[in-house]
């Protein structure tokens, strides 16, 4: 017979405004989030061999900030269609999600439930006045209730690394 557990998770969400036009911001964020051909990417990662070889494929891959583009979803094209969202149409919203194999093998080697929370997401939003919000939720917050040490210090590193992207982008401080 199973069961069911309900965990609380409070999820500290950094958001960041900026003056900066959408496109800039998202080629910015590309600066340091590596767009490769993922799935050749992952046939390549699957026929390794070891474990050194596994990573160096993932290093040569990964952007500045450690992290490669796995999918881009443009939500904007959705609220385009919705008759209802006819005032939202026009400006963009993409929700990017970007990780690092090893990175997520970290986590979930402490945590298995770490997979619900890497790869990352990062939603980048046009604003009507041209400038720009982004939303990154914290992986160290999304695993704390688990209550392992190791796996809340790859988050953090992980965390660390995203953040510090976010900010030179959007010329936050």
């Amino acid at each position: 017979m199973g069961s069911e557990q309900v965990l609380d998770v409070a999820v500290r969400r950094h958001v960041f405004d900026s003056e900066l036009p959408f496109q800039a911001v998202l080629d910015g964020i590309f600066g340091g989030i590596s767009q490769p051909d993922i799935e050749s990417l992952f046939r390549k990662l699957g026929a390794s061999t070891s474990y050194e070889q596994f990573s160096g494929l993932v290093r040569q891959a990964q952007g500045s900030a450690g992290l490669m583009r796995f999918w881009q979803l443009d939500l904007d094209t959705a609220l385009a269609r919705d008759p209802q969202a006819r005032d939202k149409a026009g400006r963009r919203l993409v929700r990017l999600i970007a990780g690092n194999p090893v990175t997520m093998g970290e986590m979930t080697r402490h945590v298995a439930d770490a997979g619900s929370y890497a790869p990352v997401t990062i939603l980048i939003q046009e604003m009507p006045d041209g400038g720009t919000r982004v939303a990154y939720d914290s992986v160290a917050s999304e695993i704390a209730p688990y209550g392992d040490g190791d796996a809340s210090a790859v988050a953090e590193r992980l965390d660390g690394e995203v953040l510090g992207l976010l900010r030179q982008v959007t010329g936050t401080t």
